[in-house]
């Protein structure tokens, strides 16, 4: 199995959870990445600790204050991230940051939709759009014809949740905001491959399985997965994706998952 290969890579949400596992990962990597940028909220804060603790030791982590509901926070960002990677592109952008309130359908209100969507799908939107340039720039500078994460890419973590067709863990919790969130950003995605086709990106929809995270732990239930398999198997999946995948939504095992 090709080993993932990146110059540089951007992760939000990366101060707990699945985001904070994808930096270890790939500050492990035998060839980590040059540039490492670690988003969230409040770099400074203590809910950033451990990512602070890693940015001590590795000089290629670069942790950047973002707010994906936020366009000025977003373009801020971007211009940061510019600044550091110099004349060179950014070859894989993760949407990682999401948010989700444990509900039931009839406690769902306007502020709970409007809020878990504009993090989890306009966000990731945003995002897009705003280190568009540096991807293109990315895919550019790449050698080749094809697609691939290793040269430019968008991933968007999204979820079975957002699968209409397999309408996993109802039962257990109903998230309906949640749910509607991820299955529009399932389409964000797929627009998002058709347009940046062009500009050599690929891009994709990855559920990440239903891990052991505050967020997966959220209703009551431990689940099946750890942080560590997780990603562990989305960055083996991520390094042998090519152009036949652009726009599909794929789990952190490789399987395709119905719309």
């Amino acid at each position: 199995m090709a080993e993932l290969c990146v110059r540089s890579v951007l992760v939000t949400g990366a101060n707990r959870g699945i985001g904070l596992g994808l930096v270890q990962h790939f500050l492990r990597m035998p060839k980590p990445p040059q540039w490492i940028f670690a988003t969230c909220r409040d770099p400074k804060g203590q809910r950033a600790q451990e990512l602070q603790n890693l940015a001590s030791k590795h000089p290629n982590l670069v942790i950047i204050a973002l707010e994906v509901a936020n366009p000025a926070s977003i373009k801020a960002a971007a211009a940061k991230v510019g600044e550091h990677l110099g004349g060179s592109g950014l070859n894989l952008l993760i949407n990682n940051a999401g948010v989700v309130k444990p509900k039931m359908l009839d406690a769902e209100t306007l502020e709970d939709m409007t809020e878990i969507y504009t993090t989890n799908t306009a966000g990731p939107l945003l995002m897009g759009q705003a280190f568009l340039p540096l991807l293109k720039k990315a895919a550019q500078g790449s050698p080749g014809s094809g697609l691939s994460c290793s040269k430019a890419a968008i991933v968007n973590m999204s979820s079975i949740g957002g699968s209409i067709a397999s309408f996993f863990g109802w039962d257990i919790m109903q998230v309906t905001s949640y749910r509607c969130s991820k299955a529009a950003l399932n389409m964000l995605s797929k627009c998002q491959s058709l347009a940046y086709k062009e500009h050599g990106i690929l891009c994709v929809a990855l559920h990440p399985g239903w891990v052991q995270t505050d967020m997966g732990s959220a209703a009551g239930h431990t689940p099946p997965v750890t942080v560590d398999d997780s990603v562990q198997g989305m960055l083996k999946v991520l390094s042998s994706l090519s152009e036949k995948e652009t726009g599909a939504f794929l789990d952190w095992e490789g399987k395709v998952i119905p719309w």
